[in-house]
């Protein structure tokens, strides 16, 4: 588990680009999530006639995933208004580990050269946090001083292959609605996205007078050590990650305000989850809002963390809290305060966006309101 310090430099994000399954940019990803308006529909993209679930939330035109991730890199920097040549910037990647995670690299590096940024510096790999652990290293280098600004770009689009792989596994909803917490749920739904953030010193951005979209105040990163594919049950690396993050923020359990779960709908996976966040915020979960925005735009996989994290941004910036869609009823062993309609307006000081992958690898990203 990361060490709790408080930063040197504090890290905002001033640069924001979003592909998901309602089209280019926040607006349209933030609208869908606050009305709880799904992006599921029947995969045509490869043959699914042979698989138990047959749904995803898929890209409009299904453009290659290196163009996919280079458009919102260039996103991201055109909206940081990052000046021309920032060579010390930098390009941290979360990708699907396969035998074209290189190509795609590569590929992302070409463009992000156009962009005036050194070819990508790391690839992340590490299952469904491998995003969030990015960002976590791009903030860390950001708070120790060592660079201004690093840029953090993920991409995963549903292929026949892991589609295939998480269907035999049952791990995919069999009705093709991802449920999160919620009674008779029966696993996730696959989605694609593409997301890239600049994160950046505060006072670098200021000395630019470049616009912070939201700031990360905390983070932290925990393994379970449990079991290859199963949480552990009481939710306990969870528990370790977030109280990291909240120690490193420096901020309380009654100043978060809204929590973005990792919910993917498992029955396994929303139960030890519920009972991490019992265990760190006791009696004061039942005032703190939940949601899972997977059940809006599907699992992302490697790039799931990057796109919670702009609908999180996205929730800060509309003071609209996504909504927990596909709700069927109450499971009695979860007991949280869900966000089931919307658009429920609130005006969180700080969100907790939550992940946890498989190996027990769990990260929690607190950011805080502009």
């Amino acid at each position: 588990m990361s060490t709790s310090a408080p930063p040197a430099h504090r890290p905002v994000f001033t640069g924001l680009g979003v592909l998901s399954a309602f089209g280019s940019g926040l607006a349209p990803l933030t609208e869908a999530a606050a009305h709880g308006r799904t992006g599921f529909t029947e995969v045509t993209r490869f043959d699914v006639s042979r698989r138990g679930t047959t749904r995803a939330a898929l890209l409009p035109g299904a453009p290659p995933l290196a163009r996919a991730v280079a458009g919102v890199v260039a996103e991201a920097c055109g909206q940081a208004g990052l000046p021309s040549g920032s060579g010390d910037t930098p390009l941290l990647l979360a990708l699907h580990s396969d035998l074209r995670t290189g190509e795609v690299a590569e590929a992302v590096s070409k463009g992000a050269a156009a962009l005036g940024l050194p070819e990508v510096t790391r690839v992340y790999t590490g299952a469904c946090t491998a995003a969030a652990t990015a960002v976590a290293d791009a903030a860390a280098l950001v708070a120790s001083g060592r660079h201004p600004r690093v840029v953090v770009a993920a991409g995963h689009l549903v292929e026949p292959g892991v589609f295939a792989a998480f269907d035999a596994g049952r791990a995919l909803a069999r009705d093709g609605e991802l449920r999160p917490f919620s009674t008779g749920r029966t696993g996730t739904v696959l989605g694609d996205a593409a997301v890239a953030v600049v994160v950046e010193a505060e006072t670098a951005a200021e000395r630019r007078g470049a616009r912070a979209l939201a700031r990360l105040a905390g983070w932290g990163r925990s393994g379970d050590a449990h079991h290859v594919c199963r949480p552990r049950p009481d939710g306990e690396g969870v528990v370790r990650a977030v109280r990291s993050a909240l120690a490193r923020a420096g901020v309380s359990l009654a100043e978060v305000g809204y929590v973005n779960a990792n919910g993917t709908g498992s029955p396994l996976s929303d139960l030890a989850e519920a009972r991490a966040l019992r265990e760190v915020f006791g009696q004061g979960l039942h005032r703190l809002p939940v949601s899972s925005s997977k059940s809006v735009h599907g699992h992302a996989l490697e790039a799931s963390a990057l796109l919670e994290l702009a609908v999180t941004i996205g929730a800060l910036e509309s003071e609209r809290l996504p909504v927990n869609a596909g709700w069927l009823g109450s499971d009695p062993e979860i007991g949280l305060n869900l966000v089931l309609s919307g658009p429920r307006r609130e005006r969180p000081g700080h969100a907790l966006s939550l992940n946890s992958a498989f190996g027990g690898a769990n990260t929690a990203l607190l950011v805080a309101a502009a």
